[in-house]
């Protein structure tokens, strides 16, 4: 099949993100680069896991950590992942249109998951001076949760660079599976979140 090949619903292939040579190889790259980015976050991880303790006799996890906040940009960040598996579907059944929308909920969902990790960020260094240079502990937070809120950033540049660059394009086997490789850039941001939620606020909420 022609990448710029015109096509109908009924003609399109189910799977357009891998009925090419080139969307194949750009499907097993993207894992490549995702068993690179799970290195990343493992040493984060284990770097936060060690030093968690070590406040310098600042506040500790369980004194600064909000529920509320961290739980509501949970869900933003999880309902999130499902738009992004609605935009997909809608790919794959040939409706940019829907496709389009869903992905725009995406990054708006995408958005308010950012501006709430920013809005902690500066209640921790105004009530607690809780910065990247107060502690380990400080250090190790910032960088870990930090990162993958770069992570988020990337991502939602990402979606809005190819929904802009293919506004009028509409869907062809070009650039279906760059779609759905930054679809699943996206549900692998969440995976990590779901880690962090875990590891970073629950275990530290606790003590």
């Amino acid at each position: 099949m022609e990448l710029n090949q015109k096509f109908t619903a009924e003609t399109f292939p189910h799977d357009p993100e891998k009925a090419t040579l080139e969307g194949r190889n750009k499907f097993i790259a993207f894992w490549l680069f995702l068993g690179g980015e799970t290195v990343l976050f493992s040493s984060l991880f284990a770097t936060f896991l060690a030093l968690r303790n070590s406040t310098a006799g600042g506040a500790a996890a369980h004194e600064m950590f909000e529920p509320s906040t961290v739980f509501l940009a949970t869900m933003l960040l999880l309902t999130s992942s499902l738009t992004s598996v609605y935009a997909m579907y809608h790919m794959k059944n040939f409706n940019h249109k829907q496709m389009n929308v869903w992905l725009g909920i995406t990054l708006l969902l995408g958005l308010g998951f950012l501006i709430l990790e920013i809005n902690e960020f500066s209640h921790y260094v105004e009530h607690y001076h809780f910065t990247i240079k107060s502690s380990a502990f400080g250090s190790s937070f910032y960088l870990l949760v930090g990162t993958h809120g770069a992570h988020v950033l990337v991502g939602l540049l990402w979606i809005t660079t190819l929904l802009l660059r293919n506004a009028k394009r509409g869907l062809n086997l070009y650039n279906a599976p760059k779609f759905y490789v930054a679809s699943l850039y996206w549900h692998f941001i969440d995976v990590v979140w779901i880690f962090i939620f875990t590891v970073v606020y629950l275990i530290g909420m606790v003590g």
